[in-house]
């Protein structure tokens, strides 16, 4: 998919959560919503250590098919009243909340990138103090590219509301501010107040307003929908932004679980598979070339059974038919019986569905526990821009190069191998064939459900090609050679890394809070697991492993720690002394190894 323009749309819903719901569910073929007076109130009750009814968990609202950025309350009062949601279809632009630029409860900064280049635009509320505006004014934002900038912004002026004779210092320097960002006041194309007054004899006005970058000239005009603003006293506002075009990928080649295509696919592999010769391997070369050609049977059984797949992490929607149509009987009649019953068919809606959805998890394997995620604390998405040294990662190279240096800092360092020369020699043992029996019980343990490495075969896949003796025996034939020639094979050592969030941070704008997940090749990680075995096997009945070592090891847990721990503490008591102890934690230990 080609974009050209970003589809933005901007409404005061004031703290309404049904208009919000509408929105989301209505309108996907909108790019961003900017929300001002978003809903942000108690969400469910989670499970708490000081209340036996649980905690009440405050946050925003939530959508599958939007994400949703909001500066994140410090204190009870201190809630957003200004928020966005970015369409899903959209991530590739990497979209980031910019708090460490501008940070304030009614401003929202969001960043983007377009062909290589870096864009802002902002979503304002300015209250009747007008404290977002004096927060602007008094704040230096050295920031260049800022496309837009809209919101309720809750000053009358003649300059945009004809039906008011008088100007107001104010709109002065809200004029001086969006000139600090190179952005000019726009015009609708419908010229129609944006907010309706509930109070008798007080008439409407235009409060809600955009400004544009300086030079836009392919579009100086945004429209009002003075019909679509549902139960708000303010009238939503859209203005499609034309950029440079871009390739969005909205399809991926994937294979369906238990389909035709996974079953023809698996065949494809046995067939071809089973034929290759893997007897007498000689020396490293032939054994690249046998594992080569595996390669090539794998690749060419995916491209001929893998289809294009849309990308989406929608959800099976709530929203039926019926919704539809009581929101047009209201928004015809814009009566409030039409209205409540709305909220009735939205609510029962909803009912019926989720009482679904529960009954579904509750009949399968893992039974009701499944539910527990439901009303646990929502982990919070990756939205910020990460700093490395002290400067926001706001392109696609920054960003590498702050993983790239946190993650691999040890990528050229030197190895002193003499420690190898302090551990004394043990006799040498001749290392046995692997066994059919040995393979089938290590993958027999794997779960079916684990992500694929760059070759996309899954545990699942590799099962099934397990079940056919020639194949099986072809594997063992191609472990057996890596040991005996000494060699690991580069196709094992192909992998994709994958950087996800520490679960449970306050902020996610360091490297750190992340960390990086490694999908090697599905063969190669069952080769290296059925050597690992081996290997532990041998050390261990030969009393190589300290006593003290108990992680990694089979039949050691944290269970056997505490009992060692405990062992020390009560031999002390016996001789009338105390026991302390003293743990630590090495700052990125694990990635500061050279592996």
């Amino acid at each position: 998919m080609i974009v050209k323009n970003l589809k933005i749309f901007l409404q005061n819903i004031w703290k309404n959560s049904l208009i919000i719901n509408t929105i989301l569910e209505t309108q996907s073929q909108l790019d961003i919503v900017f929300i001002q007076g978003p809903p942000w109130s108690g969400i469910c009750r989670i499970p708490s250590s000081l209340d036996c009814k649980g905690e009440t968990l405050m946050g925003k609202t939530h959508h599958p098919n939007w994400l949703s950025f909001a500066r994140i309350p410090s204190e009870g009062l201190d809630s957003p009243r200004v928020i966005a949601y970015i369409n899903i279809h959209l991530s590739s632009f990497h979209f980031l909340l910019c708090k460490d630029i501008i940070n304030h409860r009614n401003i929202i900064l969001i960043s983007f990138t377009n062909n290589h280049v870096c864009y802002y635009i902002m979503n304002v509320y300015s209250d009747s103090s007008h404290s977002a505006l004096k927060y602007l004014k008094d704040t230096e934002v050295n920031i260049d590219n800022v496309l837009l900038m809209m919101g309720d912004f809750n000053i009358r002026d003649s300059l945009w509301d004809l039906s008011f004779p008088f100007h107001s210092s104010i709109s002065n320097n809200l004029i001086i501010i969006a000139d600090s960002f190179n952005l000019s006041l726009l015009t609708p194309i419908n010229s129609c107040p944006t907010r309706y007054s509930d109070t008798a004899g007080e008439a409407n006005s235009v409060i809600d307003l955009m400004f544009l970058h300086y030079g836009s000239t392919k579009l100086d005009q945004y429209f009002i929908h003075p019909d679509s603003h549902l139960s708000s006293n303010h009238a939503p506002l859209s203005i499609n932004i034309p950029i440079n075009e871009e390739v969005v990928c909205t399809s991926k080649l994937l294979i369906p679980q238990r389909s035709k295509l996974e079953t023809a696919f698996i065949e494809e592999i046995i067939s071809n598979f089973k034929n290759l010769d893997t007897s007498n391997i000689a020396d490293t070369e032939k054994l690249e070339h046998i594992v080569n050609q595996l390669r090539a049977i794998i690749d060419q059984a995916w491209t001929k059974n893998a289809k294009n797949l849309r990308i989406s992490k929608h959800s099976k929607k709530w929203w039926m038919d019926e919704c539809s149509h009581s929101l047009n009987d209201y928004r015809t009649s814009r009566s409030l019986d039409n209205w409540k019953n709305f909220k009735k068919v939205i609510k029962n809606t909803k009912r019926s569905f989720f009482n679904m959805k529960i009954q579904e998890v509750a009949s399968k394997s893992h039974g009701p526990w499944e539910l527990m995620n439901w009303i646990s604390r929502r982990k919070l998405p990756a939205i910020e821009a990460i700093k490395y040294d002290g400067c926001p990662c706001l392109s696609p190279e920054s960003l590498w190069e702050a993983l790239h240096n946190t993650f691999n800092t040890t990528l050229n360092h030197q190895v002193n191998s003499n420690i190898l020369s302090e551990i004394k020699h043990k006799s040498t043992s001749r290392w046995s064939p692997f066994s059919k029996e040995k393979f089938k019980q290590v993958i027999s343990k794997y779960n079916d459900l684990s992500l694929p490495g760059p070759d996309n075969l899954t545990w699942c896949h590799l099962k099934s090609i397990i079940k056919q003796d020639n194949c099986l025996v072809n594997i063992i034939n191609i472990a057996d050679s890596c040991i005996n020639l000494g060699h690991w094979l580069n196709y094992f050592k192909c992998s994709l890394t994958i950087i996800i969030p520490k679960p449970n941070k306050a902020t996610y704008d360091q490297p750190k809070v992340f960390r990086p997940i490694v999908l090697l090749n599905t063969l190669g990680k069952l080769i290296e697991r059925v050597i690992a075995e081996r290997l532990q096997f041998t050390v261990a009945s030969n009393d190589f492993i300290h006593l003290s070592q108990l992680g990694g090891l089979k039949f050691k847990s944290t269970t056997n720690a505490g009992v060692a721990l405990t062992h020390i503490v009560c031999s002390g008591w016996v001789k009338n002394k105390t026991t302390s102890t003293l743990t630590f934690n090495i700052s990125q230990f694990f990635p500061s190894l050279n592996h």
